[in-house]
């Protein structure tokens, strides 16, 4: 897969970092690093190119084509994440240059990045043959049968996935893993940030650790939401951890319950 970025702000240089993976992306744990994302593979091959627009553009673009690069490379997914919405209404035409097969325009500020706008990009690029999503936030991306988008997923970005490992008398987290990461690279703070911490706290513990990474996201109520995309955010990374609290409360069940069958042949 060859990935096209085109970003401005502060979501689109964490996204890359998270993509590229340097040991220096990551600093939660100051000296008590265990460097535990070096066991993460790093996708900076997969990056053709990357593009910064600034972020005091003028309110309305009227030639789009004088603020886009003159040369862009071929590639298979462009990630247009926070970039103006005039802007975004011109992506079809990168598409045609960069022959891409899919985009993704996270929406982190609805403000920013209007609804509408997505939509009409939506319709656009479909006709065109072209895969698109506009997750609202980004972290909510998911496996919708979209081959390329899916592929990105697949690579370990999208709405998170936790491994939690609990005290055997399940009252505190004694470890956490990532399966899958928020794109911004969130998850894995979160992960840390629970590790040692009691089980009744999990929601402050991943409220502060969600919002102390920091996200991105807007405070502002979104109308399609009808809440803040910053909410929303927080609550895709508690529901991770509640799924992986339920795994691991369901593994022990089953070592369980497969110990006692054991003790009860071996009885016989």
């Amino acid at each position: 897969m060859k990935i096209l970025v085109l970003y401005s702000g502060e979501l689109g240089r964490k996204v890359i970092q998270n993509l590229i993976n340097p040991g220096n992306f990551c600093v939660s744990c100051g000296e008590l690093c265990n460097h535990c994302r070096q066991a993460r593979k790093s996708y900076a091959n997969l990056i053709v190119g990357i593009h910064e627009f600034p972020e005091d553009l003028p309110t309305f673009i009227e030639e789009p084509d004088q603020y886009m690069p003159q040369k862009l490379p071929e590639c298979d997914l462009i990630l247009a994440i926070g970039i103006h919405p005039d802007l975004l209404v011109a992506l079809p035409d990168v598409v045609k240059k960069t022959k891409a097969k899919a985009v993704i325009a996270p929406a982190e500020d609805s403000k920013k990045t209007p609804a509408g706008v997505l939509e009409q990009l939506r319709k656009e690029l479909e006709a065109m043959g072209v895969e698109f999503e506009g997750p609202r936030p980004f972290c909510a991306l998911e496996k919708t049968g979209k081959p390329v988008i899916d592929a990105f997923v697949d690579l370990g970005f999208g709405r998170p996935v936790l491994r939690i490992e609990m005290s055997p008398d399940g009252k505190m987290f004694i470890g956490a893993g990532v399966l899958r990461d928020a794109p911004c690279g969130s998850t894995w703070f979160v992960a840390k940030k629970l590790s040692w911490t009691d089980v009744s706290d999990y929601k402050e513990t991943i409220s502060g650790a969600h919002h102390s990474y920091p996200c991105t996201a807007s405070m502002d109520k979104d109308p399609q939401l009808g809440d803040t995309i910053l909410h929303k955010a927080g609550y895709i990374i508690r529901e991770a951890a509640e799924d992986a609290m339920e795994c691991a409360r369901k593994e022990k069940a089953r070592i369980l319950a497969s110990s006692r069958n054991e003790a009860s042949s071996s009885s016989l």
